[in-house]
């Protein structure tokens, strides 16, 4: 979720456990050391910005709110407190291959670029803290609506080209992922990042178009967050004007 690694606010990395009791007992101890450095490549700690509530996103007439971790709680089932907000997107993570960039960091510069207006992600953890369960949101506001839709295309078309890819943190432990992209839509893409070896760890993504703004979210656990992932899609989107 730190996040995913010391350059982005993106990748797929667990948040601090912060408790030892960790939900999912059944995983490994091998494989829940990894998930608690790499969860799921997309969501890094932004420096300065650790615990803060997100704030309303205001550029011109486009107006986004994210959901609070009390409106995701309930649309998750988990409850879910504050962690880390950024409000511009970070560099470019490296993969392996190259040509995974876009997969590794979906949040990062590499699909934002620098033409964005304004910019704000949040992350949420359960709230025993042991980074069993996240829930984050990101938006990026472009100054028209095809600005928007070229990001959204350069994050689909940079899934496409990857199927899987290896990254290594800053504490130089490598991890490998699977990447499942289902059929993207002019204005949506939804896709499923899982650790090799992670006890089941995985990221449920989906990212979409509203007017002049890229959102995008992610459930990260080890279980199956593509039904959490859509709600929490669907509410974030209702929120945001375009």
């Amino acid at each position: 979720m730190s996040h995913e690694s010391s350059t982005g606010v993106d990748a797929e990395q667990r948040p601090s456990r912060g408790s030892a009791r960790v939900r999912w007992r059944w995983l490994t101890a091998g494989a829940a050391t990894v998930c608690l450095v790499l969860a799921a490549v997309g969501w890094r700690v932004w420096p300065g910005h650790q615990g803060k509530s997100p704030a309303r996103l205001v550029v011109g007439t486009v107006q986004a709110e994210l959901l609070s971790p009390q409106q995701a709680s309930v649309l998750a089932g988990v409850s879910l407190g504050p962690g880390a907000t950024s409000h511009e997107p970070p560099p470019a993570i490296a993969a392996v291959p190259s040509s995974c960039a876009v997969a590794v960091g979906p949040v990062t510069r590499t699909v934002y670029g620098n033409g964005w207006s304004a910019f704000l992600s949040a992350t949420y953890q359960d709230a025993e803290g042991t980074g069993s369960y996240t829930v984050s949101q990101a938006i990026g506001v472009f100054p028209d609506n095809g600005k928007a839709a070229g990001a959204l295309k350069v994050l689909t078309d940079g899934l496409g080209r990857c199927p899987s890819s290896s990254r290594t943190d800053g504490a130089g432990r490598t991890s490998k992922w699977a990447y499942k992209t289902y059929e993207p839509t002019p204005v949506a893409v939804a896709w499923t990042a899982t650790q090799d070896g992670g006890g089941g760890w995985a990221c449920y993504r989906q990212a979409r178009l509203k007017g002049p703004a890229l959102l995008q979210v992610a459930v990260c656990e080890a279980g199956d967050g593509q039904a959490v992932a859509s709600k929490i899609a669907d509410g974030f989107a209702g929120k945001v004007s375009g």
